[in-house]
């Protein structure tokens, strides 16, 4: 039924989508793959109760682009970006238009469902929104200055040198600060970090 939830897949490498679709299919729920942005774009498929994985990379219209797209014409349909390491940077642009979580490739299959069963159950209230919103907030709270400095410069998608520089400390100190941030954030991947920060900013914007 069109009301259960579908995950597409959207990725130019054949074994990325056959994979995905396997893995999807495996935990249970509905798969569907396109080897384009502008394939899918053109298929025009329903939205209602669904969830995309795409491809930050992609020849013709790219994974930003697409979120943009589907951002104009559907709102609020969560989309987790997959990225390579060297675009993890392009990946935070994703999250800054709206993306769900990104997910650095090659990635891990349990980290992947988890954060797919976690963009579906997330089509929720504005008050769950404002609730984890504020338990984010806290915890903001108990960062020393020094810590929200490098997690605000990791949200804005800099390298640990680049920060360092900046701040004029070493990297090994920059990687201190972010370790104890993730802690204090709760956050187990820097991808977590940076969608709670971006979910306190973006709320506290509006």
């Amino acid at each position: 039924m069109a009301s259960d939830p579908i995950v597409y897949i959207i990725d130019d490498d054949d074994s990325v989508r056959e994979s995905l679709e396997f893995l999807i299919d495996c935990a249970g729920l509905r798969a569907r793959s396109f080897v384009s942005a502008d394939a899918f774009l053109g298929a025009s498929p329903s939205l209602d109760g669904a969830c995309l994985i795409t491809d930050v990379r992609m020849p013709g219209t790219n994974g930003i682009e697409l979120l943009d797209a589907l951002r104009v014409r559907h709102g609020q349909i969560p989309i987790i970006v997959m990225t390579g390491h060297a675009d993890v940077p392009l990946a935070i642009q994703a999250m800054k238009s709206g993306a769900a979580d990104f997910i650095e490739k090659p990635f891990d299959n349990d980290m992947l469902l988890s954060s797919v069963r976690k963009a579906i159950s997330e089509q929720s209230s504005a008050a769950e929104v404002r609730a984890e919103s504020e338990r984010l907030s806290e915890r903001i709270a108990t960062l020393s200055v020094r810590e929200r400095e490098v997690m605000e410069a990791l949200v804005e998608g800099k390298a640990n040198k680049a920060i360092a520089f900046d701040l004029g400390i070493s990297a090994r100190t920059v990687e201190v600060y972010r370790a104890n941030a993730m802690m204090k954030m709760h956050a187990k991947t820097l991808s977590d970090l940076v969608r709670m920060a971006m979910i306190v900013r973006l709320l506290s914007n509006r």
